[in-house]
């Protein structure tokens, strides 16, 4: 696929990987569509923007508003050719805390978040028989470590329905499907933790902790996009130099 002139809704964009991926994108000549719940801020970032961009209020934990976000967006541009789920939450807590309304909040941003946007997209790029779909997973998703059973659940998840779509659109439609699974990136994610005691862990030190910056992943997306058609990067596990 040739990135120049096609259309990209990412979700998540007004901060962290989401804005990178959508700037990295601009770059390249995408038009692109910046969807998040912060609609101020989306709109500061599309000055940035290099190339023709809309700001869409989307919060993908709502079905109604991804359905509007969806719509807006097609009466604009009138198709979508890159779909990037970036959209997500981190609340990190220890299971015995039970901290049931964030697990719940995970599973209904990263896990239905995505879904909701998938079914959104796939109309235009059956219609099209072609497109590319970014999920944004997490190594997490592959790796278990106490504190992290839900995010990576939810991570996890992501991993296994990326496999499943290139099996049932792949040969079908010619959409692509990338699952792209960071290491530790240097954003405000882990700010949302409440947990108390998971945060005051001595075994729990962030700062120390080697990290990758966000244009990391941009670069990540923009590689898996620039494949000739008939190239799919199923899965780009990133982490920062140091960590095994």
């Amino acid at each position: 696929m040739i990135v120049k002139d096609k259309v990209a809704l990412i979700t998540g964009a007004s901060s962290g990987i989401g804005k990178a991926i959508a700037k990295k994108l601009s770059e390249e000549q995408c038009k692109i569509i910046l969807a998040s719940r912060n609609v101020e801020k989306l709109k500061e970032i599309q000055q940035e923007l290099k190339s023709e961009s809309i700001v869409i209020e989307m919060d993908v934990s709502q079905t109604e508003s991804v359905a509007k976000g969806f719509k807006k967006a097609i009466a604009k541009f009138n198709t979508i050719d890159i779909l990037v789920n970036s959209a997500g939450v981190m609340p990190l807590t220890y299971l015995k805390n039970r901290h049931l309304d964030e697990w719940l909040q995970t599973i209904e941003v990263n896990v239905k978040g995505t879904l909701r946007c998938i079914h959104g997209v796939l109309p235009y790029m059956k219609k099209n028989e072609g497109g590319h779909i970014i999920n944004i997973s997490s190594v997490d998703g592959k790796e278990v470590y106490k504190g992290g059973a839900i995010y990576g659940a939810s991570k996890s998840a992501i991993i296994t329905l990326s496999k499943a779509m290139r099996m049932e659109l792949s040969p079908d439609y010619n959409i692509r499907v990338t699952c792209i699974e960071p290491g530790t990136v240097d954003t405000s994610l882990r700010n949302t933790i409440t947990d108390e005691e998971l945060l005051n862990d001595k075994d729990y030190d962030d700062e120390s902790e080697p990290k990758l910056e966000a244009n990391n992943i941009a670069d990540a997306v923009l590689y898996a996009l620039s494949q000739p058609d008939s190239v799919n990067v199923n899965e780009l596990l990133i982490k920062p130099t140091g960590k095994s």
